[in-house]
Parts: C-alpha cells; sequence; structure tokens
C-alpha cells in the first residue's frame, strides 16, 4: 500500500511556509546548458539593504539548514537563498562537479536576479563554494563567512578526529555523506554534531532519505568524490587561491 503521509515532504511544506512569510519567494532560473538553478529571493529587492547570500552544505535544500535564522536577517538584507546543484530543484546534465562549477552557477543566478555586489556565508560544503566565489568573483563579493568549512585543511587536522578517521575510501565516504540507510544516517549526524540529537525512530529516517536524497545516486558520484579526497597524504584544493575579501571562519 502506497504510504499516504510523509514526515519529511510535510516538514518541508512548513518551511516553504515560513519562507514565504518571511518575505521570500521561490524562483527557478534557467542558466542554459542544461542547467537550472533554484533559489529562494526577496519578494520586493530594496536597494537601500545590502545584498547577503546563505549557501548550504549537504542536505536535503537550502530551506532545512537557514528557516531559523530567515527572519532575524531579512529586515537588514536583501537575502537569497539558492539550492545548490544536485540538491533541492537544481539541477545540471554538465559534467562538472566541482566547487568552482558550482560558484560559477550561483554567480550566474544572482547576474540573472540582477544583483551585482553581495555578501556570502557558506555552511560547510557551501563554504568551499562561498570561498570559491570570493576567489573567482573579487568585485563582486564582499564579505565572506564561512561556517565549519575546512576550506584550509590539513593533514594534522585528520589526525585530530572527524569523518576521515572512520572511513577509508571515497565510495565509504559518499555512503556517510548520503546516506541511504536509518544507520548511516544516525552515524552522519554523530560525526557532524558536537553533542548530537536524540536518534530518531528509522521510519522517520527513512523516509527522510527518500524525499531528502531521491536522485539517483550516481549523480553524486564524482561531485562527491571532487569533496571528498582520497586518504592521505593528500593535499585538500591544491589550486586554491587567497581571497582579498574580509573572511571570517567558525
Amino acid at each position: 500500500m502506497a504510504k499516504c503521509f510523509s514526515f519529511t515532504a510535510t516538514q518541508d511544506s512548513c518551511y516553504r511556509y515560513s519562507f514565504t512569510r518571511a518575505g521570500l519567494k521561490s524562483s527557478t532560473t534557467d542558466l542554459g546548458d542544461g542547467t537550472i538553478m533554484h533559489c529562494w529571493i526577496p519578494k520586493k529587492h530594496n536597494p537601500s539593504k545590502r545584498t547577503l547570500l546563505l549557501i548550504h552544505g549537504f542536505g536535503a535544500n537550502a530551506m532545512w539548514q537557514f528557516n531559523g535564522i530567515i527572519p532575524q536577517f531579512m529586515p537588514k538584507f536583501n537575502v537569497y537563498v539558492p539550492d545548490l546543484l544536485f540538491f533541492g530543484e537544481s539541477y545540471t546534465t554538465r559534467a562538472e562537479r566541482s566547487e568552482s562549477f558550482q560558484a560559477q552557477c550561483v554567480m550566474s543566478l544572482m547576474e540573472a536576479q540582477n544583483v551585482t555586489k553581495m555578501d556570502v556565508f557558506g555552511l560547510s560544503y557551501g563554504g568551499f563554494v562561498a570561498y570559491s566565489m570570493a576567489a573567482q568573483f573579487r568585485e563582486r563579493v564582499g564579505r565572506v563567512v564561512l561556517g565549519c568549512a575546512g576550506v584550509c585543511f590539513e593533514e594534522k587536522d585528520i589526525d585530530e578526529g572527524g569523518v576521515f578517521k572512520v572511513v577509508t575510501s571515497i565510495e565509504e565516504a559518499a555512503e556517510v555523506l548520503i546516506p541511504q540507510t536509518p544507520e548511516k544516517v544516525r552515524k552522519l549526524v554523530k560525526l557532524s554534531f558536537h553533542k548530537p540529537p536524540p536518534s530518531m525512530p528509522s521510519c522517520f529516517l527513512q523516509d527522510f532519505i527518500e524525499v531528502s536524497f531521491k536522485l539517483p545516486r550516481f549523480k553524486f558520484a564524482s561531485f562527491s568524490t571532487r569533496y571528498y579526497p582520497p586518504p592521505p597524504p593528500f593535499i585538500l584544493f591544491p589550486e586554491i587561491s587567497c581571497v582579498l575579501q574580509p573572511v571570517f571562519s567558525s
């Protein structure tokens, strides 16, 4: 019998209502070459306010990570919240999977919205994308804030713990970052939180997987490989450039 209720889909609808009530609207932009970007944009852009771009990390979509802070930012900023490629409603048929390509697509999206100058906050994987935006588009990106993003990761950091100590291959890392079973979700939560929240029943976690990670996993394969390096010795993002903007990291 088909499932008649989804906790995750219901929560997703609540987030949509919350974003809309806060003053944002859903927008989809065709960038061409098979690339579609979804973004929450202001219902009315106020030229007197600074523009704040919020870039999410791994997860279902941007709403799940930023719902709690949107109301605090709306009075002072024009807030833009995109879904990165292969998350939410954004996707591409192109082969590129790097954080550099993600950054270019986000900037193209902002250009389509006639936004030329912005401050950027990137969370986790979104921090890599935010940093890449700052490096590539120095005249357009002002202040940069990175949260939980190991942009300058070094080998000594690996020895101190984290996900690198519990996986032995790129494939295993992808299974953790893109969980397909309740057990893998619990493992990801345990690795991601200093104080993990109480474990949820498997039925809720399975529902979250089916709704949030419904794209075929092969679409993530090279994407995850680019984000997650092979076991040491390695250099994470050896081509990373220095940026001139003020950068804050936590």
